[in-house]
């Protein structure tokens, strides 16, 4: 079976968007996704990019830029009013709920992804994470155990590094064998590279 490598972060609205998408293109392709979490803020550090954010007419066109792929992809998509978000411990519960199996992982990454596009809430506040959680079927009080995992926060550490040493330098990422695509605004080349 082919296989689509997708390194993201739940902070990444293009991310966000490559989640609703790619499954449907792997799908159509008989591929499987190899889903690699990763830590956006520490590829940024890494390679010296930037969020979009932090680039003033990049915010500002990425803000229109986002609502005309949502509409293509037709996605429910809202900006965040609370970034810039920190998604370290979001993207170490990633980490820890992939460990655990399949079925968490998806559950969780369906939560988050949705309290941070659909129906936007401030992920950065701890309160408000444990309601999503809660929301999903997922304890809270597991979470914070799990993110503060010694082998949770080497995964997700190892696995920022592996990205960064492979070329990535923002999210989403794509790897069809050594072959990397960058952007949601790729996923015709990651449809076309499984062909």
């Amino acid at each position: 079976m082919k296989k689509i490598e997708f390194f993201f972060d739940v902070g990444s609205p293009y991310s966000y968007l490559a989640y609703h998408q790619l499954p449907k293109i792997a799908h159509a392709r008989n591929a499987s996704i190899l889903w690699r979490p990763m830590l956006l803020g520490g590829v940024f550090q890494a390679t010296g990019n930037a969020s979009p954010a932090n680039v003033p007419l990049k915010a500002v066109y990425s803000k229109v830029d986002l609502e005309r792929w949502a509409r293509r992809f037709n996605v429910t998509f809202n900006h965040n009013p609370h970034f810039p978000i920190n998604t370290l411990q979001l993207m170490r519960g990633a980490v820890a709920m992939q460990m655990r199996s399949d079925a968490e992982f998806h559950r969780y990454l369906s939560a988050i992804f949705s309290a941070m596009f659909e129906h936007p809430r401030n992920l950065g506040n701890p309160e408000e994470v444990a309601a999503v959680l809660e929301g999903a079927g997922i304890s809270p009080l597991l979470f914070l155990e799990l993110i503060k995992d010694d082998k949770v926060k080497a995964k997700l550490k190892s696995d920022t590094e592996e990205a960064v040493a492979r070329g990535v330098f923002g999210a989403p990422t794509f790897f069809v064998g050594s072959d990397m695509y960058w952007g949601q605004d790729r996923l015709d080349f990651v449809d076309m590279a499984l062909s």
